[in-house]
């Protein structure tokens, strides 16, 4: 870390920084603070789908058995079988 990279607080690492807001509140610096500007791109990467409920229940014991979440078992299964399709 670069030495002060913290302005307000002077810190020299990230423990110090931490630790400095930790003790002090930013409405005690807001003179102090910047406008910042920035673009948020909020685009889910998750799509859930319906599977059964005695289904979830076997595929959550497979996954358990082999040490994975049943997300992680699911991908590994659709991708397996999109690999087979040719998609």
């Amino acid at each position: 870390m670069r030495k002060h990279r913290s302005s307000v607080s002077q810190a020299s690492s990230y423990r110090e920084i931490g630790e400095f807001w930790d003790a002090n509140d930013l409405s005690d610096f807001w003179d102090k603070t910047k406008d910042a500007s920035f673009e948020v791109d909020i685009k889910s990467e998750i799509t859930y789908f319906a599977v059964d409920k005695t289904l979830s229940g076997r595929i959550q014991d497979v996954a358990q058995r082999r040490g994975v979440t049943a997300d992680t078992l699911l991908n590994l299964w659709v991708q397996e079988k999109l690999q087979e399709e040719k998609l």
